[in-house]
C-alpha cells in the first residue's frame, strides 16, 4: 500500500513538472498571475461562494491588467479583457471552439448553437440564421406588445407600490416571449413552467462549482456525486420543459396543415389569417428540418430549444432589469427618454411598430450604456488549438482563453468614468472615436449573438411601455448590486424599484 502511495505522489509530481515546466507551461508562465500551488495550482483561491468568485475575478483583474493567468490543477486559463487582444481572439476564424467550461453544460444543451464547433457549428449557424431575419422579427412586435401589456397591468394592479424585486416578473415576459416568437407555444401550456427558473439556476451554480474543481472534470466522479444525482434530475425537469415545448408546436402544425388544406372552405379574410398563422418560427425550421435532413433528428432540435429558450430570455430579462434599475436612479435621464417616448407615443397613437422602434434613438442609447455596466453574458470562453500571438503574449494551443465583458466594458482607458451612467457615450460621434472591440455586448466575429436583433426590440419595447405609464425610483444603487459569478449576469439580491402610476392618453 506504502509502494502504491509512493508511486502515485511520484506520478503526479512527474505529470504536475511536465505541464507547469514542459514547453507550452513556460511559455504560459511568462503570463502574470497569482501564485501556484503545486499540483492544485491557483484552484485554492476560487472555490469560494459564486459572489466571493465574482469578486475574486475583478480583484486578480485589476491587480494584473491587461492580461493574466492561473492554473486549475493541470489546466491552464488566460483571461484577456484588452481590446487589442479581444480583436485578435474573436477575429480569428480559427479559434471558435467554446472552452471545456461549455463541456460541462453538454449534458443539458447538449452541442447546440451555443456549445457546438466546426462544420456541426456552421450547418446550424446557417440553418438558424433566417428565424431572425428582419420580416420574421417584424412578425414578433405585437407579442413583445402583447408582453408589454400584460406587464405593465400587472405593475398597475400591484397592492404595494414598491415591487420588491423586479427580476422574477421581468424573467417571466420574457420567457413568454421567447416562447411565443421563437418556439410558437405559451407559458400557460407547459406544466414544468413553475420549475424551469429554480432549475436553471441551480444548474448554472452546479457548472462554476465542477469547472473550479478538478477531480470533478471526470464525467464518473461527478455523478456519483450528490451534485452530480441532483444535476440529473435537474436536467429532467429541464429536458421535460423543452420536449413539451416541441410536442406543443407539432401538434400546432399539425392543426395549421389541416386547416391549410381546408382553406378552400372559406373566404379570403379567413385564408389570409391562416397564412399569416402559418409563419416559421425557429422551432418550425428544426421541425421541417429533421423530415429533409438525417442530422436533424429529436436530439438536435431539443438542442436548439433548450439553448434559445435559455439565452433567448434570461439575457434579455437581465438586460431590461439592469436598464429599469439605472433609469430609476438617474431621473433626469429617466426624463429625456420618457419625453421621446410619449412624443412618439403621441405621433402613432400609442402603437409600436418597426418605425417606432428604429426612431427611439435616446432610449437605445440607455439600453447600450445599460449593457455596458452590466453585458448580459460577462465572459465567454475559447479553446485553442493552434498558437495565438497576442498583444504582449503568446498562449500555445491547448490554452483555455477566458474573455471577461463585463471588466473590458468598465476599462477607464477607453470609458473615461467608467462607473457613471451616461447614455451619450453612443452618440455617433463619440462612437468612432472609441477601439471597435471596446464594447461587445453580444459577442463579435464569427460566432457574433445570432439573437441580438431580437434582444434589443424586446428590451427597447418592454422599456418604452414602463417609461410612458410610471414614473420609476429606486431603493438600490446600482454600483452597491451584488453580483453572482454565472453563465448569465445576475444579481445576488432583490433590484427593487416604485412604480408610480402617471396619467396618460388611452389611446
Amino acid at each position: 500500500m506504502l509502494i502504491f502511495f509512493l508511486l502515485l505522489i511520484f506520478g503526479i509530481t512527474i505529470y504536475h513538472l511536465s505541464v507547469h515546466y514542459g514547453k507550452s507551461g513556460r511559455i504560459i508562465n511568462k503570463i502574470p498571475g497569482p501564485k501556484n500551488l503545486p499540483i492544485f495550482g491557483s484552484v485554492l483561491g476560487y472555490m469560494v461562494p459564486t459572489d466571493e468568485l465574482w469578486i475574486a475575478h475583478r480583484k486578480i483583474n485589476a491587480m494584473y491588467y491587461p492580461i493574466n493567468k492561473v492554473w486549475l490543477g493541470s489546466t491552464p486559463v488566460i483571461s484577456i479583457y484588452h481590446p487589442d487582444d479581444v480583436q485578435i481572439l474573436l477575429s480569428s476564424l480559427k479559434h471558435t471552439e467554446k472552452s471545456m467550461l461549455y463541456k460541462f453544460l453538454h449534458p443539458w444543451l447538449g452541442t447546440g448553437l451555443l456549445t457546438s464547433s466546426g462544420i456541426k457549428w456552421q450547418r446550424r449557424r446557417k440553418l438558424l440564421t433566417p428565424a431572425f431575419h428582419f420580416e420574421i422579427l417584424r412578425g414578433f412586435i405585437h407579442i413583445f406588445n402583447k408582453q408589454g401589456e400584460i406587464l405593465i397591468n400587472r405593475l398597475k394592479h400591484q397592492d404595494e407600490a414598491v415591487i420588491q424585486n423586479i427580476v422574477p416578473i421581468l424573467t417571466e415576459c420574457t420567457l413568454n416571449s421567447i416562447l411565443e416568437t421563437a418556439m410558437g407555444t405559451s407559458l400557460d401550456e407547459i406544466k414544468t413552467r413553475n420549475l424551469y427558473g429554480s432549475a436553471i439556476r441551480e444548474i448554472s451554480n452546479n457548472l462554476f462549482f465542477r469547472a473550479l474543481r478538478p477531480w470533478l472534470h471526470f464525467d464518473k466522479i461527478f455523478n456519483l456525486t450528490p451534485t452530480g444525482i441532483k444535476q440529473q434530475k435537474l436536467i429532467n425537469v429541464l429536458h421535460g420543459f423543452s420536449n413539451q415545448v416541441i410536442q406543443n408546436r407539432k401538434e400546432e402544425n399539425e392543426r395549421k396543415s389541416k386547416m391549410k388544406d381546408e382553406s378552400f372552405l372559406v373566404d379570403a379574410k379567413e385564408q389570409q389569417r391562416i397564412k399569416s398563422e402559418c409563419k416559421k418560427a425557429l422551432l418550425d425550421i428544426l421541425i421541417n428540418a429533421a423530415k429533409k435532413n438525417p442530422d436533424v433528428d429529436d436530439t438536435a432540435i431539443r438542442e436548439e430549444v433548450d439553448t434559445f429558450v435559455f439565452e433567448g430570455h434570461d439575457t434579455t430579462a437581465m438586460g431590461a432589469c439592469f436598464t429599469i434599475l439605472l433609469l430609476a436612479e438617474h431621473k433626469e435621464i429617466q426624463e429625456i427618454a420618457r419625453e421621446e417616448v410619449c412624443q412618439i407615443f403621441k405621433e402613432s397613437c400609442g402603437k409600436i411598430e418597426m418605425k417606432e422602434i428604429n426612431r427611439f434613438s435616446y432610449l437605445d442609447r440607455c439600453i447600450k450604456e445599460a449593457l455596458r455596466l452590466f453585458p448580459g453574458v460577462p465572459g465567454i470562453a475559447r479553446v485553442l488549438h493552434e498558437d495565438l500571438q497576442l498583444k504582449n503574449y503568446l498562449a500555445p494551443a491547448g490554452t483555455n482563453i477566458h474573455l471577461h465583458i463585463f471588466d473590458l466594458h468598465r476599462d477607464e482607458n477607453f470609458w473615461p468614468n467608467p462607473l457613471v451612467y451616461e447614455p451619450n457615450r453612443f452618440l455617433p460621434e463619440n462612437i468612432q472615436s472609441r477601439h471597435s472591440f471596446s464594447y461587445i455586448p453580444f459577442s463579435a466575429g464569427p460566432r457574433n449573438c445570432i439573437g441580438q436583433k431580437f434582444a434589443m426590440m424586446e428590451i427597447k419595447i418592454l422599456v418604452a411601455n414602463l417609461l410612458y405609464n410610471f414614473d420609476m425610483e429606486t431603493l438600490d444603487s446600482f454600483q452597491n448590486v451584488k453580483l453572482h459569478q454565472d453563465i448569465i449576469i445576475r444579481p445576488g439580491q432583490p433590484i427593487r424599484v416604485k412604480f408610480i402610476k402617471r396619467d396618460v392618453p388611452i389611446f
